[in-house]
């Protein structure tokens, strides 16, 4: 008797791998969009793949917030009707999205990059501490020392988000920003991406000064 895999195909195997390599995807869930993929048309295949490209080769990071953009300074960071002067800080893009997806906030943001994690080796100079700090800056440098800046630390409510934000706080008082954070609406452990609307709208209305 063949102990060899009838059923294994090689180019089905390998876009199988492909998608456990995303988070959340396991082997049942590979194999299932695997096959589904097999239903696409050449063109439709082409249109898929090209926009993974497209989206690897054209999507940056904001000069200003660090946010995902296809330009070089973002749609929020280039909106004049925007407060240049409030800026929510969060962790990701996906962060940015939710808050977005309320229409009610009119500042700007600045996407850290993840947050302080020493047991995963993430220390403050892997964050983009640096460029908020140089945007403050900047901000003082053109409207003058009374210029009034709140920097919402909208980072989430956990353990490093948490720190993250009290390291923030600390770099950012002496340069006389205000800095708030979000109320306690969003539970201790949860991401703001997970959030519904209405819970997220009250964290930032309901923000306090750390």
């Amino acid at each position: 008797m063949s102990s060899q895999n009838n059923t294994f195909v090689a180019p089905l195997e390998r876009l199988a791998e492909q998608f456990r390599k995303l988070p959340g995807i396991g082997k049942k869930n590979a194999y299932r969009l695997a096959y589904h993929v097999l239903e696409y048309s050449e063109s439709e295949a082409q249109a898929f793949a090209q926009a993974i490209l497209d989206a690897k080769r054209l999507i940056c990071r904001c000069k200003i917030c660090q946010n995902i953009s296809d330009r070089e300074i973002c749609g929020i960071c280039s909106d004049s009707r925007r407060k240049k002067n409030v800026i929510c800080l969060v962790e990701d893009p996906r962060d940015v999205a939710a808050i977005e997806k309320l229409g009610e906030f009119d500042g700007v943001y600045h996407v850290l990059g993840g947050v302080i994690s020493p047991l995963d080796g993430k220390g403050p100079e892997k964050l983009k501490i640096a460029e908020l700090l140089e945007r403050i800056k900047s901000l003082y440098s053109e409207n003058g020392d009374d210029y009034k800046i709140e920097v919402i630390a909208a980072t989430n409510p956990t353990v490093e988000g948490e720190a993250t934000a009290m390291y923030i706080s600390r770099l950012l008082k002496p340069l006389g920003v205000k800095v708030t954070r979000l109320a306690k609406g969003i539970p201790v452990g949860g991401d703001l991406e997970y959030a519904d609307d209405v819970t997220l709208f009250k964290a930032i209305e309901g923000r306090v000064e750390i």
